[in-house]
């Protein structure tokens, strides 16, 4: 395929050159060191490349490794482009006259134009065959450029294809993982139980699973206090806000974002009322009825935890009222 694809190059670019009395001038470079370096740059691109492999699948997809390690190897793969072009293959001078126009030839089946290019199939393939042999002439290590320009690619191609894992829907039962159950206290990042007394009306406060990882998925919670008679939860969640006291999933039900903004309007007779808002595309959930969305992309409400409270401090009263996170975090690969 190889061989047939100069041939093909080589026929194209005769196809649209002239024949003409060109002058030519011709260079073989011939530097070993030239070819030694080229390789190294190769096979150097190569290793950038499979360190791209790596760090994805052992570093946690650090980003910065990752956009440094895929630059390196593009870098040192135009770098030996660059050095191969101008120090190890063949440099040419092609000089040649500007073609003039063809002239009209009359006979008697009527005019007929000179070509003006002059070449059989035969010229053509004789004059392919050359450039594809002379392409070649002054590289004395082609066997090493060779499997260094495969190494290269092999590295290169596989820092592209590898991020396709994370395509599918195999993510295990990392995103159904809840801490939540009864009995489980709230506490604030530093560890210290959530105490009630510490929650005024219209205040947001992050809280976490007591015992579990911080960084888990389900373990964050979005705590507000509203004022009592402006709660309009279903029948089934009569109990899950004492003393106005809600919390929801930190994790916003789009994208997975961190909810961080609670609206809660002073004149709610003139103005919504008191919401969660997702600061990265906007979705908002209404806290009084249980987290419906009101606005925004998100499809689904937030998860509710239902509370109750012991010893001036919150708990959890049962597990949260839905899955946590995205629609598409909930996606099993099957089979």
């Amino acid at each position: 395929m190889k061989t047939i694809w100069r041939y093909l190059v080589a026929g194209v670019l005769l196809r649209f050159s002239k024949k003409r009395t060109v002058h030519r001038e011709r260079e073989l470079p011939a530097s070993t060191r030239a070819e030694t370096w080229t390789a190294i740059l190769l096979f150097a691109a190569a290793l950038a490349g499979l360190a791209f492999v790596a760090i994805y699948a052992f570093a946690d997809a650090n980003t910065q490794l990752l956009g440094l390690s895929i630059a390196v190897s593009l870098a040192l793969i135009a770098a030996a482009l660059i050095l191969a072009a101008s120090q190890v293959v063949p440099q040419e001078n092609l000089e040649e006259p500007r073609p003039s126009f063809a002239q009209p030839n009359h006979d008697a089946d009527g005019p007929k134009n000179h070509d003006i290019r002059g070449f059989s199939a035969h010229q053509q393939g004789e004059e392919a065959a050359l450039v594809v042999r002379e392409g070649a002439d002054g590289v004395t290590r082609r066997r090493l450029l060779g499997a260094a320009g495969a190494a290269a690619g092999v590295g290169l191609g596989a820092a592209a294809l590898v991020p396709l894992a994370s395509l599918g829907p195999a993510v295990g039962d990392r995103y159904a993982e809840s801490p939540w159950k009864d009995g489980v206290r709230l506490v604030e990042e530093n560890g210290m139980a959530v105490k009630v007394d510490d929650l005024e009306v219209g205040s947001f406060l992050t809280a976490f699973a007591e015992g579990a990882d911080k960084e888990g998925l389900a373990s964050s919670l979005a705590v507000v206090r509203v004022r009592t008679e402006e709660l309009e939860l279903p029948e089934d969640r009569a109990d899950w806000a004492p003393e106005g006291i809600l919390a929801f999933s930190k994790i916003c039900t789009h994208a997975q974002c961190a909810i961080s903004l609670f609206r809660y309007p002073l004149f709610s007779e003139r103005s919504p009322g008191p919401a969660l808002v997702c600061p990265c595309h906007y979705s908002t959930f209404n806290v009084l009825d249980g987290g419906q969305r009101i606005f925004g992309p998100a499809v689904r409400p937030l998860p509710q935890l239902p509370l109750r409270i012991e010893n001036g401090t919150l708990v959890a009263a049962g597990p949260l009222s839905g899955e946590v996170g995205a629609s598409w975090g909930r996606v099993r690969e099957e089979g």
